[in-house]
């Protein structure tokens, strides 16, 4: 690839037309960097270093910078695609990473591999249990035991440009429907066995998280039904929605507000049957070797001015009541970000066990292939 080539695919990348993934590929830079990684020793965490599993464009990079200059550790974030992969790194790597940030429905399974260890709370004095919703912070337990402090919470649901769906769904029933109809190779759907069966099985009436035979195949019939008429399927949405290929997607909270920034035709609807909501957790890796760094980046970043730039930089809300005085009125008035009580009582959390099913796995394979 001659230097200009790759200059465009960088900018591409930097203005948000081209996911990180694709850049990795297209460039060759992925291929470069799995090959150096497989011939490599593993790295190992400097003294001054906290590595942190974590999600693309999740940190306020001020906040990063900050607590790097005033605790003189850097951070080195180790981005993921999936809960999945995530989990896989933090077996791969145990005793090297620091923190990770772990959905609500794995912390069970990390604990039960000894990856993460139980929190001590009174190495977080900015943590106020009181100021979060005692059903989000359920979800960082096993048992009796935490595990896990809320970093975001958010919705899933679905995202279409109104510019270009006459029709206007307001279900997964709909959403389901229009993708073979008007939104035929133009709809977009997760790479991601939760989000995906759990809302074809929303369409057929039952829970999200089901694992009984019987409704897996009604909501494997609906994946079928509507294979042949996707665009895609994946979790990176945002590029193919900003240029025009797709028109309807699911979408986590973050995705639909940066959209609908950039373009308010871009409008967000949980499904009227129910869906998901989730909650991401600051968990501490067993065998941290730089523990301290971890709780002191988890309590700067839970001090309620700072959480606050993490709000605003990555499109989540982050749970505690102590920040919401301290954000725009018109941010806290978004019901992308802030739905309506009335639209999140039928959303439920992921269970853990529909992590491990096989069935489930069958089928998004069978999506997929």
């Amino acid at each position: 690839m001659d230097a200009n080539t790759f200059l465009k695919l960088m900018r591409s990348w930097q203005n948000g037309s081209m996911s990180r993934r694709d850049f990795l590929g297209r460039s060759g830079l992925g291929v470069a960097a799995a090959i150096l990684a497989a011939n490599l020793p593993r790295a190992q965490a400097a003294p001054g270093q906290l590595r942190l599993e974590t999600w693309p464009n999740y940190h306020s990079a001020a906040n990063l910078e900050h607590f790097q200059q005033s605790h003189g550790v850097k951070v080195v974030l180790d981005v993921s695609g999936s809960n999945e992969e995530m989990l896989g790194k933090a077996r791969d790597a145990a005793g090297q990473v620091d923190l990770l940030v772990a959905t609500n429905y794995v912390i069970a399974s990390y604990a039960a591999q000894r990856l993460i260890e139980p929190l001590d709370l009174a190495r977080l004095p900015n943590f106020d249990p009181g100021s979060y919703d005692a059903r989000m912070l359920a979800q960082g337990k096993v048992g009796s035991t935490v595990y896990g402090v809320p970093k975001n919470w958010g919705t899933t649901g679905m995202v279409y440009n109104a510019r270009r769906l006459a029709a206007k769904p307001e279900s997964w029933k709909d959403f389901w429907a229009l993708a073979k109809t008007e939104g035929h190779r133009r709809t977009l759907v997760h790479d991601y066995p939760l989000t995906t069966i759990g809302n074809a099985l929303k369409a057929c009436g039952f829970s999200f998280n089901s694992l009984a035979p019987a409704e897996l195949a009604q909501a494997e019939a609906v994946l079928m039904d509507a294979k042949p008429h996707l665009l895609a399927i994946t979790s990176d949405i945002q590029p193919l929605l900003q240029s025009g290929q797709a028109w309807l997607a699911m979408a986590w909270t973050g995705d639909a507000t940066l959209l609908h920034r950039g373009d308010p035709a871009m409008t967000y609807v949980l499904g009227s049957e129910g869906g998901e909501i989730w909650t991401d957790f600051y968990c501490i890796a067993r065998g941290s070797p730089n523990k301290n760094a971890a709780y002191a980046l988890i309590d700067y970043v839970l001090t309620p001015a700072t959480n606050k730039r993490e709000v605003l930089e990555v499109g989540y809300p982050c749970g505690d009541r102590r920040v919401d005085p301290l954000l725009p009125t018109e941010l806290l008035n978004d019901p992308i970000m802030y739905p309506a009580a009335e639209a999140l009582s039928p959303l439920e959390y992921g269970a853990a066990a529909t992590l491990t099913s096989p069935r489930r796995a069958e089928i998004m394979a069978r999506l997929k292939a």
